[in-house]
């Protein structure tokens, strides 16, 4: 199983994320193409879709909003997210989001 959509950074990790809005439910696909497929329930219309994002993905990890940052594609639904945390390894991200 490939875990190039999670890798380490200096003090944290980045996340390569594909989304698609307006679904029935928020959840997790799977890996394709070397990104995490995610089904958002929010509309992709004025950033709703990017904030649901952030949302989910702080519930899901444990970590405060504060400490995600979506680095590039904020308006695409291809998506980097740096996650801040000194605690949390690729592994366990994939544990937690591909349960």
């Amino acid at each position: 199983m490939s875990r190039a959509w999670c890798s380490a950074l200096p003090g944290g990790l980045r996340l390569a994320l594909q989304i698609t809005p307006n679904a029935r439910k928020t959840e997790v696909i799977g890996v394709h193409d070397d990104a995490l497929k995610l089904k958002l329930q929010a509309q992709p219309i004025e950033g709703k879709a990017n904030e649901a994002l952030i949302k989910y993905l702080s519930g899901e990890l444990g970590v405060p909003k504060s400490a995600l940052t979506i680095t590039h594609g904020l308006s695409n639904k291809r998506k980097l997210i740096d996650v801040v945390s000194s605690s949390l390894t690729p592994e366990q991200v994939a544990q937690i989001l591909l349960k």
